[in-house]
Order: structure tokens, then sequence, then C-alpha cells
């Protein structure tokens, strides 16, 4: 079993139901081991969009990788993703940020995340579930990277709130 780390996002229609509906579907690629509370994050590269609600969760699957990634984009689709605009609006995003303590480079899939590091959105609901949680590649936690990034402004959690909700 590889515990993978999925970041998802939202920001169209209604976005919290676009996260529940998401780890939901997360279920059926493993088991869901923990969902983070929701933040609402500022848009990142494209900035012309509203607002994102952001979290994390960890998945345990017995799939491999490439398998998990098309799990996601399929989640993706039934969610009504459109891929239109590079960093553009999107019903659900679905990233897949660690797979377990490895580093990969397949078939245009590369773990962890190649911006993970940088993202204050993806960073914080994972500093609230697995803070000690090491990247491989940079060989520091998640909450050392989030200590690193400053004031992440335009990254506020939510109040009693969590995607698994």
């Amino acid at each position: 079993m590889t515990e993978a780390w999925v970041g998802l996002g939202s920001n169209l229609g209604d976005r919290e139901e676009h996260l529940r509906a998401a780890v939901s579907g997360l279920a059926g690629l493993g088991e869901v081991v923990c969902v983070s509370p929701i933040y609402e994050t500022a848009p990142v590269g494209f900035l012309e969009q509203g607002p994102f609600l952001n979290a994390v969760a960890c998945v345990r699957t017995e799939r491999s990788a490439t398998e998990f990634l098309a799990g996601l984009q399929e989640l993706e689709r039934a969610g009504g993703r459109v891929r239109e605009v590079v960093n553009g609006p999107r019903t659900i995003d679905l990233d897949l940020l660690f797979w377990g303590a490895e580093t990969l480079e397949i078939d245009g899939l590369v773990v962890p995340h190649l911006r993970m590091h940088m993202r204050a959105f993806v960073l914080a609901p994972l500093c609230d579930v697995a803070p000690e949680l090491a990247h491989p590649r940079l060989g520091k936690s998640v909450s050392e990277l989030l200590s690193e990034l400053g004031d992440p402004g335009g990254v506020a959690r939510l109040a009693d709130s969590g995607a698994d909700q």
C-alpha cells in the first residue's frame, strides 16, 4: 500500500460540494486516511478568476502511480473539469503531491509535485494534517517549507471546515 497525498481545489460553482464529491470519489481509489480543513485562497498564475477553496487528502492505495493518476483525471472529468486556460477557473483540480516517500518521473507524471513547495495553498492545509511529512527531493518537512514562504497572503483557513464533512 502506498500513501498518496492529493491536493484538491475548486473555484467554480458550489466549491465546497465539489471538494466533498472529490473526497467521496477518492474513496474509490483507496482508503481515505485523512482530509485537511478547507482554505480559501487567492488564485496563482492566471489572476482573472475568483478565489479557490483548497484542501489535501491522504489516500492509501494499492494502485500504481499511473493508475492512481488516471483515477484522479477521471474524477476531474466526472466533476466537470474543462481545461481551457492554464491555471484557469475549474470546478475541481486534483494534483498528486506525494507518492509515499518516492520520487517519480513517468509518462509526464512528476512526483513530488514540482511547484508544491512554493504554494501556500498546498502547504498550509498539508501542515494541518502532516506537518512533519518530508519532501523527498528537498529533504525538508512541509512545515519547514511553509515557514520558508513567509507571509503566505491570500490563504485563509475556513472556520470549522473540512472537505470530509
